[in-house]
């Protein structure tokens, strides 16, 4: 009779085993899932108690989920038992192929470990296979290992993982589990270890998309917190291409930046800032490094002005390995610029007279003349040069203008090197006599009488008075020279490519500039004018080459009568 009602026991084992499978599948959360593998263990496989005791990612193991009693659930759900009392657990007892079985007989060593029990009281066993209450039966749920197991084949133990065990107590027939109970329980097991890896891979993907979605949120806001920055910013900004064919093309621009340069936009693509940078500023901005680099220049406007700006880079990339672009910041400084230019222009310039005072007189002529002396020879192309006073805006002295803007030599000192590209001045040695030598002439003049207006007429005259002669000797010169205010009624001209007669017919005619009267007030006043011609030259200091034509002049002055000096 029990062997004819086998074969219905299975099946309706088996039928219960693949309905509490199929809720295995159902579950929507990891938590559920686990609940349901401990209701599977009551519902489909007639035992009272079930626990679910999962791995946690120290190592040991937590109950995880409890079925049958909820006295014993709400003792030790929650509850940690460590990894080593339970690998113990693991290697003791008896080996039902996976299961682990520890009989009462030896299950008494472990009442006092850490692993979380629930145990009830009871006779002992009347007949061998009856279930004591101290016996302890467990099913680990194992899942592949990563890259470890092998396709078709069965996996070995050093190729598995453990991922929990379940643990059941009380046959509802009081009996131990026979041969197809065991296989169940295992089969069971095996699934269990798949719904629960399978919700693991679900939960985990469901945080990666939330995380997914709340970085692309933050992406998004960061890139309309970027775009609203960009567009909206007070100063101009731009992102512009690195590296290719089109390194450099402005590729975004926002409005300040429009407006600061008078072009749309849609213009501004065409172009890269070194289209737009002023022709003496482009080196500046070559060296201008991208990462972090800055620089102060100009940059064209549409209507063909320039205006100062201030440069500053950053490298910004697309993505983690997309391209990399330019982003720069450009701030207009046109009017600290202005206001720079101003306060230079004063520190080095007259504030009566608008010429250059007696510092930048010094600065113009130390940056010609070098402490190294220099022998002229009578074919030296450098000493002997062929431009007269005639010689116009080409002549050597260009220099001059091209340091009064900033953009001229540095002063050379010492001793020449091998490489010394330092153009020697040299100056006359005739005398009167002019031997064809051109120099650097500088012509010291004093006004004759200049004091007693000051006495008659007062400062208000006087003022007056140095304004219109330093006009009349700034006509009288070439654009490249230079007419300085040395102090007082003291002004001092340099004027490169001169031989000794062009130097002194200079003289002449800034004498005869200055001797017509001056209407001031509707009073008509004169002053005359003595000149002194003295040479700069390499050897000589600044104040030997001042000294020098300071003291011609005075020569001059004394070797003219009073009455060609007297004005008033």
């Amino acid at each position: 009779m029990e062997t004819e009602s086998e074969p219905y026991v299975r099946l309706a084992t088996l039928r219960q085993l693949h309905q509490v499978v199929a809720d295995l599948n159902t579950a929507r959360s990891l938590a559920d899932t686990l609940q349901a593998v401990a209701d599977g263990i009551v519902a489909g496989l007639n035992y009272e108690l079930a626990c679910v005791n999962l791995v946690r990612p120290d190592g040991d193991l937590v109950v995880a989920a409890f079925a049958g009693s909820p006295a014993a659930e709400a003792l030790i759900t929650g509850r940690v038992g460590s990894r080593a009392s339970w690998d113990r657990r693991l290697s003791m007892g008896e080996s039902w192929g996976d299961l682990r079985f520890i009989p009462h007989t030896e299950g008494w060593v472990l009442i006092e470990d850490d692993v979380p029990q629930w145990h009830t009281e009871g006779p002992a066993p009347r007949f061998e296979d009856e279930w004591h209450p101290h016996d302890r039966l467990y099913a680990p749920m194992y899942a592949p290992r990563l890259g470890s197991a092998r396709p078709g084949g069965p996996a070995a133990g050093s190729d598995r993982e453990l991922l929990g065990v379940i643990s059941v107590d009380r046959p509802r027939n009081g009996r131990h589990p026979g041969p197809w109970g065991r296989e169940a329980l295992q089969m069971y097991a095996s699934q269990s270890a798949i719904a629960i890896s399978n919700a693991r891979l679900r939960s985990n993907m469901q945080r990666a998309l939330v995380r997914l979605e709340r970085e692309q949120q933050a992406l998004r806001a960061s890139e309309e917190s970027f775009r609203q920055a960009f567009e909206y910013a007070p100063s101009g900004m731009a992102i512009a291409e690195m590296g290719g064919d089109q390194h450099g093309r402005l590729l975004r621009t926002n409005d300040a930046l429009c407006r600061l340069l008078g072009r749309p936009a849609s213009v501004m693509r065409r172009y890269s800032f070194a289209d737009l940078v002023h022709p003496e500023d482009i080196g500046t901005l070559l060296r201008t490094s991208a990462e972090g680099g800055r620089a102060e220049l100009r940059l064209g406007r549409r209507d063909g002005t320039y205006v100062w700006v201030s440069l500053r880079n950053s490298v910004v990339a697309d993505t983690a390995d997309g391209p990399r672009f330019l982003l720069t910041h450009v701030e207009d400084i046109e009017e600290r610029k202005r206001h720079e230019l101003q306060l230079a222009h004063r520190a080095s310039h007259d504030a009566l007279t608008g010429l250059p005072n007696s510092a930048e007189l010094r600065s113009r002529l130390s940056a010609r003349i070098c402490e190294r002396p220099f022998a002229a020879s009578a074919g030296d192309p450098v000493a002997a040069s062929t431009d007269g006073y005639e010689a116009g805006p080409e002549s050597p002295y260009e220099y001059d203008y091209e340091h009064e803007h900033g953009f001229g030599f540095s002063p050379v000192g010492g001793g020449a090197g091998p490489y010394d590209h330092h153009v020697h001045t040299v100056a006359p040695t005739g005398g009167e006599v002019d031997d064809g030598t051109k120099g650097l002439a500088v012509l010291f003049c004093d006004l004759d009488g200049f004091k007693s207006i000051n006495d008659r007429f007062g400062h208000h005259t006087g003022d007056a008075v140095l304004i219109e002669v330093a006009r009349r000797l700034t006509t009288g010169v070439r654009d490249g020279d230079t007419v300085a205010r040395l102090g007082g009624d003291e002004f001092v001209v340099l004027a490169d490519g001169l031989g000794a007669a062009d130097a002194a017919d200079l003289a002449v005619r800034l004498r005869n500039a200055i001797i017509p009267p001056i209407r001031v007030d509707g009073r008509a006043v004169r002053v005359g004018a003595s000149f002194g011609i003295g040479w700069a030259e390499c050897g000589m200091t600044v104040e030997e080459v001042l000294n020098s034509a300071d003291q011609r002049m005075y020569i001059e002055k004394r070797s003219r009568s009073k009455v060609h000096r007297r004005a008033g």
